[in-house]
């Protein structure tokens, strides 16, 4: 494969990932595209699920934990009658039912799984358990609980019954929310047994299925860009995740003295932004980093390299 050497392009790609290949993967598939030794990815999609996959680029890694907190959207169909150990196609069916729940049952239901609600995660998940991971532990047949914990549902609604068996929906949630518990729950609500049958994720903060590039896709443009072209062809500028964090424009001097690690004077009133919160620094538009806003001084969190002086 022909590369593009790429290592001083920094920022988003949103990619599409596809069915059957584990977001890590998808992500090493991306380092090899572009020749780029370090990247990222927020919001890990399980290997059957498809859709928005954000891939931190070199710097815009350090925005990271800015997205993985943000809301996400998400389509996804319902079998009906099986419940599966996984609560997806990958496991087991381990309890069925004749029952096929009404539509206009469905509907009634889903003002419980709204709001803040109560959520157990799936057996197979990557939460750790006494130090393992849940998946794990469960694939060796082990006993172990797994707590609840309290969820936030921004909307949820049935989109279609497709036909007796399969239902789609739509949910838009935070940070934490498990979709095969979802589905599993709905189901058990409505008297019978189910799992996710298909999975894609819409939306993820600003990032969104229609902006998405599949593989395939990055990987024909990769081979026919000029090079050089990959920033302005594909990606996003790191900062483009952090919109709601005010930003600072500061001068040559201060830029100089931010990107070498030192605090700069404060420069913002006590009413436009809270004591302890984070500022993006910028100079003649350029994001540098971003700072801690204290009484007297903006002090460097998080300084993005490429920009120092």
């Amino acid at each position: 494969m022909s590369k593009q050497n790429n290592l001083n392009n920094h920022g988003w790609i949103i990619l599409n990932k596809p069915i059957n290949i584990s977001s890590a993967r998808a992500v090493n598939i991306i380092k090899k595209f572009f020749n780029v030794k370090k990247a990222g990815h927020a919001g890990t999609l399980d290997p059957l699920a498809s859709g928005v996959l954000p891939v931190a680029i070199n710097t815009a890694t350090k925005t990271i934990p800015y997205l993985v907190n943000t809301e996400k959207t998400y389509r996804f169909v319902v079998k009906w009658g099986e419940q599966t150990e996984t609560d997806d196609t990958e496991g087991e069916i381990i309890n069925k039912s004749d029952f096929r729940p009404l539509e206009q049952n469905i509907k009634k239901i889903l003002k419980y799984f709204t709001g803040k609600i109560e959520q157990k995660p799936p057996r197979f998940s990557a939460l750790k358990i006494n130090g393992k991971r849940a998946y794990k532990l469960a694939r060796n047949k082990d006993e172990f609980e797994i707590s609840s914990r309290v969820v936030k549902v921004l909307d949820l609604k049935l989109l279609k019954c497709i036909d007796n068996n399969l239902a789609e929906f739509e949910v838009t949630c935070e940070k934490g929310f498990y979709i095969r518990s979802l589905a599993r729950d709905i189901s058990l609500k409505l008297g019978t047994f189910g799992h996710v049958y298909a999975l894609e994720r819409t939306k993820v903060g600003r990032f969104h299925i229609k902006d998405a590039f599949p593989l395939e896709t990055l990987e024909k443009l990769v081979h026919s860009a000029p090079a050089g072209k990959m920033a302005e062809d594909f990606l996003l500028p790191l900062d483009y995740v952090l919109d709601d964090i005010p930003a600072l424009n500061v001068s040559d001097e201060e830029a100089k003295m931010f990107c070498h690690g030192q605090a700069i004077n404060n420069k913002i009133s006590n009413d436009y932004i809270p004591i302890g919160s984070d500022v993006l620094v910028k100079n003649r538009d350029k994001s540098l980093g971003i700072a801690v806003f204290f009484e007297e001084s903006l002090k460097p969190k998080k300084v993005f390299s490429n920009f120092i002086y």
